[in-house]
């Protein structure tokens, strides 16, 4: 394995072209007590993720990673939910190389629409916010997906989108994908030294949950879960305060509000 003396780093034939992907779900829990509060907490859902911001988040995600943004596609649905899709490259693209379709991340109120290029280099997220009447609880689904090719990695951007959102449950998968070669030849199926995606997150958010692994190291697929720690009940009240609460509606309250956490943590109908 040959090594560029100057920078130490490993000498390719070519490009790069090992595919990195960070697939990143995010639950917000809430308790909602009436139907007028979960259709309010749907709304202050769309109102607070609209894809306006998601579209910042994504922005910035992009930035981290040392990328640059081709082409932005984003959309608000009704009756909720959004969706962003930002293509993107490893380095600048020269201005007459750029597809006419692309619009670099701008959009004007007179483009009518935005057609998203879906490429091995590309940042998207949607949102799913989410009720049933018969338990109370409300909850808000963020997906966001990175891939990337070349030497950036999605790995970087991982506690700034830990951080974007409330994020009570949190799931992450991470792969490395297809192989790249050095100028002898030899197959390289990674780049980078990773035997967790724990080892990437900070050390004050990982004190704020439970996490557990499945890796499968031999195919460079990895899999952290994380179930935050504290259960504090005011944070998870909507247009409710908790000094309005029986000592009874308390008990009853946090217990909903654990099984909701402990059946999406372990992917499995506790009752």
């Amino acid at each position: 394995m040959e090594k560029d003396i100057n920078t130490n780093k490993l000498k390719l034939y070519g490009f790069n072209n090992l595919t990195k992907s960070l697939s990143f779900n995010i639950y917000d829990i809430c308790y909602t007590k009436s139907e007028e509060d979960r259709k309010r907490y749907i709304e202050y859902i769309d109102e607070q993720y609209n894809s306006e911001r998601l579209t910042k988040i994504l922005t910035d995600v992009t930035n981290i990673i040392g990328a640059s943004v081709l082409n932005i596609a984003k959309q608000d649905y009704d009756p909720q939910g959004a969706s962003v899709t930002l293509l993107i490259s490893e380095e600048e693209v020269p201005l007459y190389v750029i597809d006419p379709s692309c619009n670099r991340g701008i959009i004007t109120p007179t483009r009518e629409n935005v057609v998203a290029h879906l490429d091995k280099s590309h940042v998207t997220v949607h949102t799913y916010p989410e009720s049933h009447p018969q338990n109370n609880i409300s909850t808000f689904r963020v997906d966001i997906d990175v891939s990337t090719c070349g030497t950036i990695s999605p790995l970087k951007a991982l506690n700034y989108l830990i951080g974007s959102f409330d994020s009570d449950i949190i799931t992450i998968d991470y792969r490395v994908r297809g192989f790249t070669r050095d100028i002898d030849g030899k197959k390289h199926f990674i780049d980078h030294d990773i035997n967790s995606i724990q080892n990437f997150i900070a050390e004050d958010t990982k004190s704020k949950y439970n996490l557990i692994d499945m890796n499968i190291y031999q195919s460079n697929i990895f899999h952290t879960k994380m179930k935050v720690k504290e259960l504090d009940l005011p944070n998870y009240l909507f247009e409710l305060k908790e000094e309005d609460l029986s000592l009874k509606e308390y008990e009853e309250i946090v217990e909903k509000l654990d099984i909701e956490m402990t059946e999406i943590f372990y992917g499995i109908n506790v009752i």
